[in-house]
Formats: C-alpha cells, structure tokens, sequence
C-alpha cells in the first residue's frame, strides 16, 4: 500500500520564537496579527506596532513602527534602539541586544497602553485592477 500524498493537516508549523511577546496583546479586541515581509506584524486598534522577525540580522528581532519625529524621545529612553539599517523609518530592537527580553516587555506594555510613540496607520492597499482604458482591448 503507498503513502497518500500529505495534506495541509500533515505539515509541523515551527512556533515563532517572539510569539510569547504578542501573546498578552491577543486578548485585546483590537488586536491583529499579519504576516509582513517574512515577519510577524502586530495591529492594535488599526496601527501598525510592532513587527516580530525572526530571521537573520537586521531581521532578528522587533522592528518599532514609528515615525522619524518620535525617534529621539524614544532613543532617550531606549539607548539600546537604533535605527533600522534598511527601514531607517522605524527603529530596530536586536535579538542579541544585551538586555532584549526585559526591553522587549517593555514594548509590549507600551503598545498595550498605545504609547503617542509608537504606532503608524498604515496606507490604504491599492487596487489590484488596472483601469479599463490601460486594459489591453480583446480580441
């Protein structure tokens, strides 16, 4: 007798490593999580926060959805952010930071209480349609 073919019910999905970090956040009615760029995205109350990646550096780690107004007030209070080498816009929380899992918390409690630091409102997704007149005519 052969082996049936696997089914989407066969395949072991790894824990992402951060996902203890979002976890107090999903009982919050406004809480969302995406997926984003091979990272974990987390929405609160429609604004983007925080992106959990867990791939190789820069993305290992959290990535602070902020804008560049807000980088020095947080900077003052999290010496150990900086800026994110590819998404200079937001700021960057490394895995190897010295201090990672207690600054982490931190965060997260921040975003809970929707700290006016972090936060973006997202851009609206674009129409995947293409007008009629840019259409190709059919044959």
């Amino acid at each position: 007798m052969g082996k049936s073919a696997p089914t989407r019910f066969d395949r072991i999905r790894p824990v992402h490593p951060h996902r203890w970090l979002w976890e107090p956040l999903e009982n919050d009615p406004m809480f969302v999580l995406r997926s984003m760029f091979g990272a974990k995205a987390v929405f609160l109350s429609g604004q983007l926060m925080l992106c959990f990646c867990a791939s190789e550096e820069p993305w290992r780690g959290i990535l602070i959805c902020t804008d560049q107004l807000r980088h020095a007030a947080l900077l003052e209070e999290f010496p150990e952010f900086v800026e994110h080498p590819i998404l200079p816009k937001w700021l960057y929380l490394s895995e190897a930071s010295d201090h990672f899992e207690r600054t982490a918390l931190r965060l997260v409690s921040l975003a809970r209480k929707r700290d006016a630091r972090i936060g973006v409102t997202p851009q609206p997704k674009r129409s995947r349609v293409r007008p009629k007149s840019a259409r190709p005519p059919r044959p």
